[in-house]
């Protein structure tokens, strides 16, 4: 149930024209804090603080003795969260110009499913003294695919069970979630499993290093952490996947459930140090980047969908009854707003997408003309991208850089680019990939319209909607306008909804967002010969999609063994002739892209 209190001046909080709350957006690369004024939604300061380790996906850090990682693995630091709140939150506070003293909450929001293992006392693995040098001992970031045979095993055992739950996940379980990613931990690790007190989400953890209290959220239980109708999958399921696992909900997951808008309690002295922030204001429970866009960008209601477009992207919106939709990441009672069933979808990688592209696929000509003109690389590709005719390029691209999260939801799928010439310029790949990211949101689209839940307007928020070009293929490759979102924080902004509702300014999250949420921005209108050119292009599109992603073809999965094989026995041969491995880590996300799903 939702926290209940009286409007402002009216027996709640006194009266709130003064007054502020923090909201702090966890993304993939960099975490991002917003003050926003009670009172109107007024957005008056913001701060930035990247990472320090970014994303380890090649070997651990120093800490760790250059432990290489294996194909598909992406891990984070925990502590450069920390790092978030002694950084980006007095940057805002002091980009506010506003008097600390006068903030009356904080709401944070995290990537998911980004899991982290911790002792009783909210230790991270990592930081226990003996473990800085094994890989399991680290957060698990959401692009951490390498549970995928762990996940196929949950899939087919419970299709073959008849468990009651898989429907709610569009069918299939992904190996992105707290499930395949614990498994996979006891598999290989079974001494830091049984070390492991709590498996525990990041949007979770943040909030316990804020109060001192663990309290789950119901968004990423019932998303991530396949919690419906009160309950987990039974322990004579998780013991048929491996007797040892059998106590996995029991031991390492089950909790106590915030519900969204609640305080999780209030903030300590360690993080009032931290934050520079008032000790004893109320912190709200915690969420997920996308769940608390859509209130930011006032669409909770049905038909709604918003688009949350960085380095990846999430699709959530609301409905009014329970449909399974295939290949969704799921359907949860009350996962977005109290009284509605909330629907998720994603596509694994967007902005990474076009990141890569750039830094590994454009000549050095191209970045000395676009600096020439005084452009970013970015800008300077969509400039020549946006001159084509559709189709005039001669490609169609797959977008499954980062795999396939709806509607296949199967990480093992790789990217594809089909008709290159040496003919080819970059602008021509670059635009090709702009669009086959809008493919792959028309087939969640059209999966959600099919199963009778209707996408009647669609909202883009996030980094990305910020390249015109992008917002103009998506509107005529899906048919429909294209709202953008008047703020470049939407996640934060939506935390400090959630932060304005546990501190009771607000009866609800619809009521703050109907006050705080931000306006629209630009809409994008189809335009029908477009939208007609681009219907020829998805034909090819869904062929492709279909022929490599539903069985016709499984060379991507070979592949992925055989590579899988190959960095096994490298790592092996590295490992015995004494090749020290550097510290790697991933910085692919474009410009502006630094919101992520």
């Amino acid at each position: 149930m939702s926290n209940v209190s009286p409007p402002p001046g009216e027996g709640g909080i006194p009266d709130a024209s003064a007054q502020y709350v923090v909201g702090v957006d966890f993304g993939t690369l960099s975490g991002r804090a917003v003050v926003v004024r009670v009172r109107d939604g007024a957005e008056l300061g913001s701060g930035v603080f990247d990472y320090p380790h970014a994303v380890l996906a090649d070997s651990l850090p120093e800490a760790g003795s250059g432990v290489r990682l294996g194909v598909d693995w992406a891990l984070q630091v925990p502590n450069d969260y920390r790092l978030v709140l002694a950084h980006a939150v007095p940057a805002a506070v002091r980009d506010a110009g506003i008097d600390p003293a006068d903030v009356v909450g904080i709401g944070t929001d995290f990537t998911a499913c980004t899991m982290v293992p911790t002792l009783g006392n909210g230790t991270p693995l990592n930081e226990v003294p003996g473990y800085a040098n094994r890989p399991h001992a680290y957060v698990k970031l959401w692009r951490h695919h390498a549970a995928q045979p762990q996940a196929d095993r949950i899939n087919a055992l419970a299709a073959e069970r008849g468990e009651p739950w898989l429907p709610r996940y569009g069918g299939l379980i992904s190996s992105e979630w707290e499930f395949a990613k614990g498994l996979q931990l006891l598999e290989e690790d079974p001494e830091l499993y049984a070390a492991m007190d709590h498996w525990v989400e990041a949007a979770d953890w943040i909030v316990w290093q804020l109060t001192g209290r663990y309290v789950r959220n119901a968004c990423t239980a019932g998303y991530k952490g396949i919690y419906q109708d009160g309950q987990y999958p039974s322990a004579d399921f998780l013991s048929a996947l491996n007797p040892d696992f059998a106590g996995f909900v029991a031991d390492k997951v089950a909790h106590r459930i915030g519900r969204l808008g609640e305080a999780a309690g209030t903030l300590s002295a360690q993080a009032a140090e931290w934050t520079g922030l008032p000790e004893g204001i109320a912190v709200s429970v915690g969420n997920v980047d996308a769940h608390v866009t859509a209130p930011a960008a006032r669409a909770v209601a049905p038909g709604q969908m918003t688009a949350i477009m960085g380095t990846s992207t999430c699709h959530v919106m609301n409905g009014t009854e329970l449909r399974g939709v295939p290949g969704m990441c799921g359907a949860v009672d009350g996962g977005i707003l109290d009284g509605l069933w909330g629907y998720e979808a994603g596509q694994s990688g967007v902005g990474d997408i076009f990141g890569w592209f750039v830094n590994s696929g454009v000549p050095p000509q191209y970045h000395h003309d676009a600096a020439a003109r005084g452009l970013g690389i970015h800008e300077y590709l969509t400039d020549l991208a946006a001159a084509q005719q559709i189709g005039q390029h001669g490609l169609i691209a797959l977008d499954w850089h980062s795999g396939n999260r709806s509607v296949l939801v199967d990480h093992e799928l790789s990217g594809v680019i089909i008709g290159q010439t040496l003919a080819t310029k970059p602008e021509d790949s670059y635009r090709a990939l702009l669009e086959a990211t809008a493919f792959g949101t028309r087939t969640i689209i059209e999966a959600f319209n099919a199963s009778g839940v209707p996408v009647t307007e669609f909202v883009a928020a996030g980094g990305l909607p910020r390249n015109r070009l992008l917002m103009q293929i998506y509107a005529d490759v899906i048919g429909l306008p294209v709202r953008t979102v008047g703020t470049t924080q939407a996640p934060a902004l939506g935390s400090a909804i959630h932060a304005a509702v546990a501190a009771g300014a607000y009866p609800d999250v619809h009521a703050a967002a109907d006050v705080i949420g931000a306006a629209p921005a630009d809409v994008y209108e189809p335009v029908a010969e477009n939208v007609a050119a681009y219907n020829a292009l998805f034909a090819e599109y869904t062929a492709l999609h279909d022929y490599f992603g539903r069985g016709a073809n499984g060379v991507m999965h070979r592949l992925k063994a055989i590579q899988r094989a190959a960095l096994t026995g490298r790592s092996r041969d590295c490992s015995a002739s004494g090749v020290p491995a550097g510290d790697a880590t991933e910085r692919a996300a474009a410009p502006g892209a630094g919101v992520s799903a």
